[in-house]
């Protein structure tokens, strides 16, 4: 009796007993709503660069009596693209622009990158803040204000040519390549050097076999930068280049539009087939440009 009544309190007590409940995870509501005065802001924003785009592309497929106008050519004049092809001797201007490229990326990449690693670990001295300062400067100083003794110092020194080219690339973008690596090399943990020195490294070996590879997304930042800027630029090899032979595909556009100068869409069209090859390659790199930047910036 006394054990069926316990057997009864105990099952009572079991029923009685409050069932633990799951906390439900919190649900995060996304927020759908459009914000309409910023996306008008993009807007009109891409209007500037797409307005032009359409220009350009309608007016490379006219015919020179057509061109200036907004509207869709009456017949498409593909021809222009080949014409232009032979008229501007695109295979030997591009192949020297790709040359000047990949020649100054590379050389930015092998000395910009360790005169970083060499201020980032040196911020407490006087003379590498003096640097580090010295090569931002370097960044609000116009071109135009040191055009000219840039283009009679290289004279002087025999460098107008593709050396001097390549050693001013090197040399110009130091400031916002600084700018943009110093940052993330001072958040890598300086004991991994000191790890590395104590079996005995070198700081060559520190930085070519532990920084840079570490450097990964600055570096690719840096060579995608510098390859837009010695792609497209027009200054520089203008002032410089002596040689008619060693001519880039800016300057033998500029040439082009000063001998036919009545033909618009030749012009242009040579002007899409300049742009075409540098907006592959952003289109695919673009998104090393922004996480390197980033990583410059927050880290």
């Amino acid at each position: 009796m006394s054990n069926a009544a316990s057997l009864n309190i105990s099952q009572s007590q079991v029923k009685a007993a409050p069932v633990p409940t799951q906390v439900p995870t919190p649900q995060y509501r996304k927020d759908h709503r459009v914000n309409w005065w910023l996306t008008a802001v993009v807007a009109v924003m891409s209007l500037t660069i797409l307005v032009p785009l359409y220009f350009t592309v309608v007016t490379a497929l006219k015919t020179p009596a057509e061109a200036g106008t907004f509207s869709l050519p009456n017949s498409w004049q593909w021809h222009n693209f080949a014409d232009a092809w032979t008229q501007v001797n695109y295979p030997k201007a591009a192949l020297n622009s790709a040359i000047i490229t990949v020649v100054s990326v590379v050389l930015t990449l092998l000395t910009n990158t360790f005169v970083a690693y060499a201020v980032a670990r040196n911020m407490d001295k006087r003379f590498f803040r003096f640097l580090y300062y010295f090569f931002l400067a370097m960044m609000f100083v116009p071109f135009t204000v040191i055009m000219l003794p840039i283009a009679k110092e290289m004279g002087a020194l025999h460098l107008d040519n593709l050396v001097g080219l390549f050693l001013l690339y090197m040399i110009l973008g130091v400031g916002s390549n600084l700018f943009i690596a110093i940052g993330f090399i001072r958040s890598i943990p300086e004991s991994l050097e000191e790890a590395a020195r104590i079996d005995g490294a070198s700081t060559w070996g520190i930085f070519w076999k532990i920084i840079f590879p570490l450097m990964g997304p600055i570096n690719a930042t840096i060579a995608i930068l510098t390859a837009l800027w010695a792609w497209n630029d027009f200054l520089l090899p203008l002032i410089i280049l002596t040689d008619r032979s060693a001519q880039t595909l800016p300057l033998a556009q500029y040439g082009f539009q000063n001998q036919f100068t009545s033909n618009y869409p030749m012009a242009f069209a040579s002007y899409l087939m300049a742009m075409a090859p540098v907006l592959v390659v952003y289109v695919f790199a673009q998104k090393w440009v922004i996480s390197g930047v980033m990583s410059g910036a927050v880290k």
